[in-house]
């Protein structure tokens, strides 16, 4: 990025005094579903798959942004009764049909990741906008027809990579990285290690084919915020590795991965697992470090280990020093933004591009690690 204007400078400014003279009085412990109270509903959605608890935040994002939640479909009656319970405001719809031939706008899932881009492709078919949780797609051939539809029909097909878009402090590193906090971006490092607690996992889970595997799955939050904050717009995968170092009863599943990538914006480096230990009060000490020529920004986004309290924290290092930045008070915007492409037919949220060359980025460095798999470490 090239240096701030005058104009970015005053809303750099600004914008550090006001989280400076916040994080003097209080500390941060930033809710992931922190912001503004929900809007006054302005479209109708439904949803189609509940398999990943991730429907949650997709769900909760949209009525935050103005949408009116009507109806769910779920194969899984368990899965039914227990969303019903927490959503009473929708209906219980009868089929998948009944909802794609119904009159929402936009419909959501968090199905079995092999099984969403199909879903995808028959909601734009049937004039509906989609939001699906990641990974959108698990294959290139997915991929090529999900892209093929949408410029066909001229739906839009979104995902949501949470870790960016619901988290505070990343919305917050955002706002600094676009005003020039740290200069020209060189590169970032993603790191995103998960709990895995085996029996609450599902069969789907443990084969790659069915949930595309470590590098497309988990790792897409990390493509995504490469591409983000580099600004790229055109990316490859330099080098990816994926392995199984310590599971062997579940053969195909890998629960090691990392990869380092190209754009026309920067470089990143990316580090995915299922190794976070039982201690920890989270289920990832996910962080995210990003390099600019006049400083860097790090985001420990679930937890300040043995440091403050609650989730969403955020540093800046400049010349001037080092900084804790207050973020409690971001307004998340990833629903509102969505509801008014929705509505008008824009890119505010997350442009169709990106969208798709994330995804893209997740595949193909899955499929790189498994033309060149890792050597398991003897432990």
């Amino acid at each position: 990025m090239s240096t701030p204007s005058p104009r970015r400078r005053s809303f750099l400014k600004t914008t550090l005094a006001a989280a400076g003279a916040a994080a003097l009085h209080r500390r941060a412990s930033a809710a992931p579903d922190a912001g503004a109270a929900p809007k006054a509903p302005r479209i109708r959605f439904s949803v189609i798959g509940v398999d990943h608890p991730h429907i949650h935040r997709q769900v909760e994002a949209v009525i935050r942004g103005g949408g009116a939640f009507v109806a769910f479909y779920a194969k899984d009656s368990k899965q039914a009764a227990e969303f019903g319970k927490r959503y009473p405001q929708a209906k219980l719809a009868g089929s998948e049909k009944e909802i794609l031939e119904s009159d929402v706008q936009l419909i959501a899932t968090s199905g079995i990741p092999a099984e969403r881009a199909p879903l995808g492709i028959q909601a734009m078919k049937h004039g509906k906008d989609f939001l699906s949780d990641k990974p959108g797609m698990t294959s290139l051939q997915q991929l090529a027809e999900v892209k093929r539809v949408q410029a066909q029909t001229k739906r839009i097909y979104s995902i949501m990579y949470s870790e960016r878009l619901e988290n505070a402090a990343t919305v917050r590193a955002g706002d600094l990285v676009r005003a020039g906090a740290i200069g020209q971006v060189i590169q970032t490092v993603g790191l995103g290690p998960h709990r895995l607690h085996p029996p609450t996992r599902p069969d789907w889970f443990w084969d790659p084919a069915r949930a595309g595997g470590i590098l497309s799955d988990i790792g897409s939050h990390q493509f995504d915020q490469f591409l983000y904050f580099t600004n790229s717009t055109t990316a490859e995968v330099v080098s990816a590795r994926a392995s199984n170092v310590a599971h062997p009863d579940h053969a195909a599943f890998q629960d090691f991965g990392d990869a380092t990538v190209q754009g026309n914006g920067g470089t990143g480096y990316l580090r995915v697992d299922w190794f976070s230990p039982a201690g920890l009060p989270t289920w990832g000490d996910t962080r995210l470090t990003i390099l600019g020529t006049e400083g860097y920004v790090e985001v420990r986004k679930n937890i300040d280990v043995a440091g403050r309290a609650g989730a969403s924290h955020l540093f800046l290092v400049d010349a001037n020093g080092p900084r804790y930045i207050d973020c409690r008070d971001v307004v998340l915007p990833f629903g509102g933004q969505l509801v008014d492409d929705v509505l008008n037919r824009t890119e505010t949220a997350m442009s169709q591009a990106h969208c798709f060359l994330a995804a893209q980025l997740g595949i193909e460095a899955q499929d790189a690690a498994r033309r060149s798999p890792m050597r398991r470490p003897t432990i």
